[in-house]
C-alpha cells in the first residue's frame, strides 16, 4: 500500500535550504495500522503529506496502492487523493458556510458522484451524529467536528487513511470517543491507517510503531535499545 524508498524533502528558508526528510524507507502492507511519534519539527507531518500526494519530495520514490505519484501531475494527485485518500487533520478543516450534511457530502459531489447525500446522511449515523446533519460547524463541539471531518475522510471509502494529530485539540474523554471511531472505521472497511501522534499509548494500539528523529524515520524497537544502553 505505501512503498517510500529514499525519500528526501528539502525546502527553502530564509537560512538557506532545510532537510526535512533524510532519507526515508517505509513499507507498509494493505490494511495494517502504522503510528508515527517524535517530537515537534522532526518530519512527521511533511512525511504524511507526501505519503498523501500533498507536497513532491525533493527526491525518492513515493508509491501509494501501485501508483507512482511522480508520474501524476497536479490534477492527477488531486484526483488520486479523491478517490484513494482520506484525511484526518488536527484542525477539522470544515467549511464553515455548508452544514455538516454539506461538508461530509463534498468530495462525492466533486467526483461528480450519484447518492452523495445519502451516502452522508449514512457516514454521519456511523459516527453518532445523524441529528446534527444540518447543524453549521460553529454550532458544533470540537468533538463533533472531528467526527464530522472523520465522516467526510471516509466518504470516498478510501484504500488510505491519513490522521494528523486527529485528537490533538480534544480533551481526553473526547479524544478516546473518536479515536475508538478511527480504528474501528479502518478496521471494519480493511482500510490502511497511518496515524501520527505525539501520545505514546495511542500510538501502541497500532501495528506497527515508528519513530521520526530529525527526519530519519525508524521502528520504535530500533531506537529503544540505544536509549537503554545510554541510561546504563
Amino acid at each position: 500500500m505505501i512503498e517510500l524508498r529514499d525519500v528526501h524533502l528539502t525546502l527553502p528558508s530564509a537560512a538557506g535550504p532545510v532537510a526535512i526528510l533524510r532519507g526515508v524507507d517505509l513499507s507498509v502492507e494493505p490494511g495494517a495500522s502504522v503510528s508515527v511519534v517524535g517530537p515537534s519539527g522532526s518530519g512527521k507531518s511533511s512525511l504524511m503529506a507526501i505519503v498523501g500526494g500533498i507536497e513532491r519530495p525533493t527526491s525518492g520514490t513515493v508509491r501509494i496502492d501501485g501508483t507512482d505519484l511522480a508520474g501524476l501531475d497536479e490534477d492527477g494527485l488531486a484526483s488520486f487523493r479523491l478517490e484513494r485518500v482520506g484525511i484526518l487533520f488536527q484542525s477539522f478543516h470544515l467549511i464553515p458556510t455548508m452544514t455538516a450534511l454539506e461538508n461530509v457530502a463534498l468530495p462525492l459531489e466533486l467526483a461528480g458522484r450519484q447518492g452523495a447525500f445519502a451516502v452522508a446522511r449514512s457516514l454521519l449515523g456511523e459516527v453518532g451524529l445523524s441529528e446534527r446533519a444540518a447543524h453549521y460547524p460553529g454550532q458544533l463541539s470540537g468533538g463533533e467536528q472531528q467526527r464530522v471531518a472523520l465522516a467526510r475522510a471516509l466518504v470516498n471509502r478510501p484504500r488510505l487513511l491519513l490522521a494528523d494529530e486527529p485528537t490533538g485539540n480534544l480533551d481526553g474523554d473526547t479524544g478516546r470517543a473518536v479515536i475508538d471511531l478511527v480504528f474501528a472505521a479502518a478496521a471494519a472497511r480493511g482500510t490502511t491507517l497511518l496515524l501520527i501522534t505525539h501520545d505514546p499509548a495511542l500510538a501502541a494500539r497500532c501495528g506497527r510503531r515508528m519513530v521520526m528523529e530529525r527526519g530519519r524515520l525508524h521502528e520504535a524497537a530500533a531506537v529503544a535499545r540505544p536509549l537503554e544502553l545510554t541510561a546504563r
